[in-house]
């Protein structure tokens, strides 16, 4: 116990400091990418596969690791590209996205590096890849891309996006019909999913790609003499994003006066003690993994019924 408390405590100093650490590895050719080390639970030579029939391509097969079945996606076909060759030399990123565990397949892991969040920047358009890139970065003045795993895994195992029938607890009264739900996310498949579920509880939605957006979008709605308490119903962020993560977002509006009443909700693929730790840190009032919807509907009807009593 004494060993995973000194690791959470190491892991929150990085909190509102906008730090993360990558895990850098190569797939075929010469091509750097990256992942949150926070997602990664251990990174191994690919293990014996079992091919599952009616899967999908990219599923290459499944493997026991630590008594539990893990499905091995291959991340060179993830990405539109030829299958990964030599697999047996291959090596595999065990990794934990709301709340599944899945193994990606790829060629070699090269390092960790530790970088600050302002150094990681969207893709820029018309790449020719950008369609499967969250955010790119530079390490030794090498180019680092950052793969939307999540758009990988929605498409390989779709989810299911319908509210439960008896989610719906209350209609937004009169005085809450105008108000917004700003949220906040860097993978166009995330913001979709959020963006749909929010609209079919007939709520507004505001969407912005990281953090410095929406803290700037914060500010405008000040200067403009506009409250955004008045304007917005709650705050949905993702953790993860380039300029600004979602704790330093978070700690800059507790930090502000003007906006430190706002409800946040941080809504986040990352799950575990380490990220309860965080949250608390930051002052976050909730987080919910991603993406049940339920969750989300059930968190914003909840703060429906706090602010109408």
């Amino acid at each position: 116990m004494a060993g995973v408390l000194d690791s959470v405590n190491q892991r929150t100093q990085l909190v509102g400091q906008n730090r993360l650490e990558l895990l850098l590895f190569r797939l075929n050719g010469g091509q750097l990418y990256g992942i949150n080390v926070f997602k990664v639970k251990e990174v191994l030579q690919c293990p014996k596969m079992t091919i599952m029939p009616k899967s999908s391509p990219i599923v290459r097969g499944v493997a026991n690791i630590r008594g539990g079945t893990i499905p091995i996606l291959d991340m060179n076909m993830a990405t539109g590209r030829s299958a990964l060759e030599d697999v047996e030399n291959c090596f595999v990123i065990i990794t934990e996205y709301n709340m599944k565990v899945q193994g990606f397949l790829v060629r070699m892991v090269d390092r960790i590096v530790n970088m600050n969040w302002e150094e990681i920047h969207p893709p820029p358009k018309g790449t020719g890849r950008d369609h499967y890139l969250t955010a790119v970065t530079k390490v030794d003045d090498k180019l680092v891309e950052i793969i939307d795993v999540e758009k990988i895994l929605a498409e390989v195992s779709p989810m299911n996006e319908e509210l439960s029938d008896d989610v719906v607890r209350h209609e937004p009264t009169d005085d809450l019909a105008n108000k917004k739900i700003l949220i906040v996310d860097d993978s166009a498949i995330a913001r979709k999913q959020v963006q749909r579920c929010i609209e079919s509880l007939g709520i507004e939605v505001v969407a912005k790609n990281d953090g410095r957006e929406a803290l700037e979008y914060l500010m405008e709605l000040i200067d403009q003499g506009g409250s955004p308490k008045d304007e917005l119903l709650m705050i949905v962020s993702d953790i993860e994003m380039p300029e600004m993560d979602g704790y330093t977002l978070t700690s800059a509006i507790r930090s502000d006066p003007r906006i430190n009443d706002m409800h946040i909700v941080l809504h986040t693929s990352l799950s575990g003690v380490f990220n309860k730790a965080m949250v608390e840190k930051v002052g976050a009032n909730d987080f919910i993994a991603k993406f049940n919807p339920d969750l989300l509907a059930g968190a914003v009807m909840e703060r429906i019924q706090i602010l109408t009593g």
